[in-house]
């Protein structure tokens, strides 16, 4: 006869059985743990690299308009709204971001205006100098001038893009890096050559808005070649999709009175062109053999500079 008693397992057994498993249910929990570890660690350096790149970007960008002149970057201030929520780390992360590309413009931060606010905000209030003789208007385009590029657009798109998480981690890193530029060494070269006739960086009004206003102040005509135009890695893809910013069509909407699209331009282009730019780069009007020249020591200098268009009579 069979004894079933006999054939339970031992109470020993058992106890080991439940040991290894709780073991691995420990393991399993540890490694849960360690990954959540590793992801936040990998959120806050992520969201320290944003917060520090994306003042730098804000600084560049109000260093800008003094590099459009022809003038050099003397004194900043530090304008800075914060919410009571922000905490003294987070406010030193934005005022290290600007002072960093401050610095290397060669500009001093003298002090800045601190208030409270619901939103973040950050910026400078730059003041520059500029030789009276030598100083660069956004006026003055002459018939036959070729129109040269220093950065590529599609800022606006990307970023809107972005927010719904449309990005590549190298396309986002690649815009953020471009705004993050400064125009200095551009300027620099520019203030070379003896005849350039107007400059203005492109920035809110988008590459669109600020080529009617040089093409209104000089009573003159700018032809934009569209698939000359440089534009950000991605960018395309995603104002093809779509994506694109309000900023833009209210752009679109106060030139197009004045605006000429020809049929072969392909629509994403037209809205890339409209695109509201942060940082954005220079754009040059001045003789063609000039304009040539300054090209190839823009590629020189590892810089973007591409011949997008041309003056002609009004």
């Amino acid at each position: 006869s069979l004894n079933m008693a006999e054939s339970q397992p031992c109470p020993c057994l058992r106890m080991k059985e439940r040991t290894v498993q709780e073991s691995r249910q420990l393991i399993n929990r540890l490694n849960r743990i360690e990954g959540q570890i590793r992801g936040i660690r990998g959120m806050v350096e992520r969201n320290v690299y944003c917060t520090d790149i994306l003042m730098q970007v804000a600084a560049a960008n109000a260093l800008s308009d003094v590099y459009a002149m022809g003038g050099k970057p003397a004194v900043a201030m530090n304008l800075l709204c914060v919410p009571n929520c922000l905490s003294k780390e987070t406010i030193r992360l934005i005022l290290k971001g600007g002072h960093d590309k401050a610095v290397e413009a060669g500009c001093t931060i003298a002090g800045g205006h601190t208030i409270q606010d619901p939103e973040p905000k950050y910026g400078l209030c730059v003041t520059g100098y500029v030789n009276p003789k030598k100083i660069l208007k956004n006026v003055g385009a002459v018939p036959g001038d070729l129109l040269v590029l220093t950065k590529p657009i599609g800022t606006g798109v990307l970023t809107t893009a972005a927010k719904a998480d449309f990005v590549s981690p190298e396309d986002y890193d690649g815009m953020v890096k471009c705004m993050a530029a400064l125009n200095a060494k551009a300027a620099e070269i520019i203030q070379t050559f003896e005849h350039v006739h107007a400059c203005t960086d492109i920035t809110g009004f988008g590459l669109l808005g600020h080529s009617f206003e040089m093409a209104e102040g000089s009573d003159a005509t700018l032809v934009l070649h569209s698939t000359k135009i440089p534009v950000l890695s991605g960018a395309k893809d995603m104002a093809s999709m779509g994506l694109i910013p309000a900023g833009a069509y209210r752009n679109m909407d106060y030139v197009r009175p004045h605006l000429e699209i020809r049929d072969t331009a392909e629509e994403c282009l037209v809205d890339l062109i409209a695109d509201p730019q942060t940082s954005g780069g220079l754009l040059i009007a001045l003789p063609a053999e000039e304009a040539i020249e300054l090209v190839r020591r823009l590629h020189e200098q590892k810089i973007v500079g591409e011949l997008i268009g041309e003056v002609i009579p009004k």
